[in-house]
């Protein structure tokens, strides 16, 4: 229960994060895509001060013995790089360009009700039950090719 909690209380902070920063708008994202134009330099500030932060609480957080809800870290252990994640990027990518949100704010934005983000939420829950599918097909076509999962 605490868990849940305290997940609840992260994703609450996040999404007050995004909207007072403003990248719930998409106009915020295709003014930082428009690099020829009028060129909108916050979600770069956004996204610095996200690694910042990240570089210096993850130091702190990954010296403890274990975190605070579960028995051990699970960190990622694969580093290659293989077709379904450059895929899977491009496509995140387009998304991100066209719909102007990434999930995180997509969703956030979705409390507002904007239409924009409902289409956007819409597509990008689509996508997720398309890849599940395709990635089932092919895993029943050859078994070789199923996700390999870290440890």
């Amino acid at each position: 229960m605490k868990s849940n909690a305290a997940a609840f209380g992260i994703g609450a902070l996040f999404a007050l994060g995004l909207a007072v920063s403003g990248m719930t708008k998409p106009s915020k994202i295709e003014g930082f895509l428009d690099l020829a134009g009028a060129w909108d330099a916050s979600l770069l500030f956004v996204m610095v001060g996200a690694i910042a932060v990240h570089f210096i609480a993850y130091r702190i957080v990954i010296r403890q013995p274990s975190p605070l809800f579960d028995t051990a870290f699970h960190l990622p252990t694969r580093r290659d790089v293989d077709p379904r994640l450059v895929v899977g990027a491009a496509l995140f990518g387009i998304g991100w360009g066209l719909g102007g949100f990434c999930p995180g704010p997509g969703l956030v934005a979705l409390g507002s009700g904007s239409l924009n983000a409902v289409v956007f939420v819409a597509g990008m829950t689509l996508g997720i039950l398309a890849e599940q599918v395709v990635a089932r097909t092919a895993a029943s076509r050859r078994p070789d090719l199923v996700r390999r999962s870290s440890p």
